[in-house]
């Protein structure tokens, strides 16, 4: 007998690799005509302002990447660019103005921040209604007691792939490897809401394997290259492989091994090219939402949650 998505001649049966490439598509798609309605209704153009302090290479192309999506998406971007030794209370200073700026509907802080700068402080003192990242506090809580709250990129984008594959999660059980602020527990969240039975798991988890292959959903996030063993998946699970981690000079990998997971998994992510796209049409979708609540305009049918 065959192993689970492999096919007869020992080739990955691509149906079960979830395109986190086109569900973003679509995902931009919907936001650009949701986009097009408010100009034409309301005469409002949403804006994002991305704020990059450095010249990270990283955090270089990922901001291109989201002014290029976001012009595509019929939205207003704008780069405000500081230099590696910017102090904390000069950047403080440009988010207040960010704040006041009515052009301004989403402010995004590229993290990393150089050392000398305490992210925690600057993601704070965004305005709660103009945190398209979904980090700050006062979102964070939001949505940990199910609260309306714009919700962080990467485990909304998780949980629209979840539910494109899945459809109804109810009574599923959910792992999730990691605890971060940004993904682990914020996805959690997220799962509790779709009424899944939630284990929050980690590097320090006692007989993490076992833990993981009791998962119908498991989520990734522990930022370790390649953690999560093949044998560790149940069979017929779906995979959600947030991490990107790379290995060597050029070859990225998730936190999960895909071929071998491949073999038990109903369906996993790919890394690139799962969560990536989704978080940056998350984004997106946000600064949408969030020109729209800050105006009183009623949010799209096609873009709540």
């Amino acid at each position: 007998m065959r192993a689970h998505n492999i096919t007869a001649n020992g080739a990955i049966d691509m149906s079960s690799i979830i395109d986190g490439k086109a569900h973003a598509a679509r995902l931009r798609e919907r936001v650009g005509e949701a986009a097009a309605a408010l100009a034409e209704k309301h005469g409002v153009t949403p804006g994002l302002t991305a704020v990059l302090v450095g010249d990270d290479p990283a955090s270089e192309v990922y901001v291109r990447s989201k002014g290029k999506q976001t012009r595509a998406a019929g939205m207003a971007s704008f780069e405000r660019r500081l230099p590696a030794q910017t102090g904390e209370e000069d950047l403080l200073k440009l988010v207040g103005e960010l704040n006041n700026d009515d052009a301004v509907d989403g402010i995004l802080v590229q993290l990393p921040l150089p050392k000398q700068i305490r992210a925690e402080r600057v993601i704070n003192a965004i305005n709660p209604q103009k945190d398209v990242d979904g980090f700050h506090i006062e979102n964070a809580g939001a949505l940990a007691v199910g609260a309306d709250a714009l919700l962080p990129c990467t485990p909304f984008g998780c949980i629209l792939l979840l539910k494109e594959k899945i459809g109804d999660m109810s009574g599923m059980h959910a792992v999730v490897v990691g605890r971060s602020n940004i993904v682990g527990k914020p996805v959690a969240m997220l799962l509790l809401r779709e009424h899944c039975t939630v284990t929050i798991a980690h590097s320090r988890t006692r007989d993490l394997p076992e833990v993981c292959r009791r998962a119908d959903i498991l989520i990734a996030a522990a930022g370790r290259a390649e953690m999560i063993k093949g044998d560790w998946i149940k069979p017929g699970a779906v995979v959600i492989d947030v991490g990107i981690n790379r290995v060597g000079d050029k070859k990225l990998v998730g936190d999960v091994e895909f071929d071998a997971a491949m073999k038990n998994a109903a369906a996993v992510t790919p890394v690139p090219g799962g969560v990536g796209p989704m978080t940056i049409a998350c984004l997106l979708r946000n600064t949408l939402v969030a020109a729209c609540r800050r105006r009183g305009i009623s949010v799209p049918e096609s873009l709540r949650e």
